[in-house]
């Protein structure tokens, strides 16, 4: 039996069950001390995160009055470190073909679908019309399949989206999320100038990991679970972690999360990047309701909230799996990056039956239909400052380097004039009368919180640059 030790490679070492048990029963107990829970409150509050055993007591707390300050101190310390700028993305599948047998998943091989893969004319259908939604950050997807989806396809699929050019510009930033692979490959996606790679664990506790995947590559539990240690070793220097909510126990399954963050900090010198915080929704040969581990509603802000005072410089992912509303309360709780408008089919965006096949059969069903532009007017009204920006992959602040400027606070001195300049793009390429007015007030507001004169007036320079007709500019 394997000794937990953040700082093995081995996932048995660094995603230890008896670790995470024993986490789980001392917060049941602790949790009963209100003194210890306010004195993590103060610690989180000093913006140096919590480790899983202080995170997993506060997953304990039933009170209104300490939940109401949980969410008040995960508020301030998103507004501290992000401002209040939310940054936009929009998921592409490339193909549905799959050779895993994942219960919880649409794209599952043994369900019975017509399956497809875009060509290079339908990727670039499917492209032009991100592009006009007004996206240039996007996150690949594909079912692993080493015949139907190897990685060469995957890599020509990023090279030809680098490669298109459209009246408004291009997409700027690719991210990847597909199967885990080797370092060698990983070292390919690098070079082919992805973004973050991103892999869902699904969930940490392997029992349930080996039965929901009853069949394929993806059952290895351990060469999965290590994956984000080869592509960091590959030269991939910003990974997304994302437990899929609903298979397991929620407090196992985010205790295993934060071990995991814990140990790409402790092995390879720099946390990830991104967590995704997905709940299982009903898909082809798929119904949320044979999970009984869903997530309430209530703990589910528990999760977001105490996430953020957990690893308060990590970027929280929030994708439309989840409804309208209640994707805009979670805001507030501390995400920092939402998609919007996402098609969750092969060929959705371009409508499917331009394709020659029946209706996309989607990874899910997603909740909230918004438009692009729907959603912006909505962040807008509530104050916040859609960013569309992709500055930090291409001027070199990834991995630790965008952790030491976003825990000196220096991170805010380029992320926030970025959003205001890649909103002000926006604005004037794909907004109608209402949003220009709307991002108008908005940045008005937010350069008025540049506290450095040169900053600001270079911002407004840039400002005017876009205005006049200039795109993609950026500090």
């Amino acid at each position: 039996m394997a000794t937990y030790d953040p700082k093995s490679l081995d996932a048995g070492a660094f995603i230890n069950h008896e670790e995470i048990l024993e986490t789980l029963a001392q917060a049941r107990a602790q949790a009963a001390d209100p003194l210890l829970v306010r004195t993590l409150l103060v610690k989180a509050a000093g913006y140096g995160g919590l480790s899983h055993r202080e995170a997993a007591i506060l997953f304990e707390v039933q009170s209104p009055e300490i939940l109401a300050e949980i969410f008040a101190l995960a508020r301030r310390i998103k507004e501290h470190i992000y401002g209040r700028r939310i940054v936009m993305f929009a998921p592409l599948y490339l193909s549905d073909y799959c050779v895993n047998r994942c219960s919880y998943c649409g794209y599952n091989h043994d369900n019975t679908m017509p399956r497809r893969k875009l060509d290079s004319g339908q990727l670039e259908a499917e492209v032009r019309v991100l592009e006009r939604m007004g996206h240039k950050r996007l996150a690949l997807e594909a079912g692993e399949d080493p015949l139907n989806c190897p990685l060469d396809y995957i890599l020509e699929c990023i090279r030809e989206i680098y490669a298109m050019k459209f009246e408004n510009g291009a997409i700027r930033r690719v991210n990847v999320n597909i199967a885990a692979t080797t370092v060698e490959d990983y070292r390919r996606l690098k070079d082919a100038a992805i973004g973050t790679y991103v892999l869902f664990q699904e969930t940490y506790h392997k029992p349930t990991y080996l039965a929901v995947h009853k069949g394929g590559p993806k059952r290895n539990y351990e060469y999965h679970t290590e994956a984000h240690d080869r592509a960091m070793q590959g030269g991939i220097e910003d990974v997304g972690l994302g437990v899929l909510y609903g298979l397991y126990d929620w407090k196992y399954d985010t205790v295993g999360m934060l071990m995991h963050a814990e140990h790409l900090e402790a092995a390879q010198g720099v946390g990830p990047h991104t967590l995704s915080i997905p709940r299982i929704r009903s898909a082809s040969g798929v119904s949320s309701q044979d999970y009984p581990n869903i997530v309430s509603d209530e703990d589910f802000r528990k999760v977001v909230a105490v996430l953020r005072l957990a690893v308060p410089y990590t970027g929280m992912l929030l994708s439309t799996r989840e409804p309208m509303g209640y994707r805009d309360e979670l805001i507030t709780l501390g995400i920092s990056q939402m998609s919007a408008g996402s098609c969750t089919g092969v060929g959705g965006y371009a409508h499917e039956h331009k394709l020659g096949e029946e209706d996309a059969v989607p990874q899910f069903e997603p909740m909230d239909h918004r438009s692009p532009s729907d959603f912006l007017k909505d962040l807008l009204r509530d104050g916040y400052i859609p960013s569309f920006c992709t500055a930090c992959y291409r001027e070199g602040r990834t991995g630790d380097r965008f952790m030491r400027l976003a825990k000196s606070g220096q991170i805010a001195n380029v992320c926030q004039p970025n959003a205001m300049i890649t909103l002000q793009e926006y604005a004037e390429d794909y907004g109608d009368a209402e949003l220009k007015e709307l991002a108008a007030k908005v940045i008005t507001r937010e350069l008025e919180s540049i506290t450095n004169p040169k900053a600001r007036t270079v911002t407004e320079t840039f400002l005017q640059r876009i205005r006049n007709g200039e795109r993609d500019l950026r500090f």
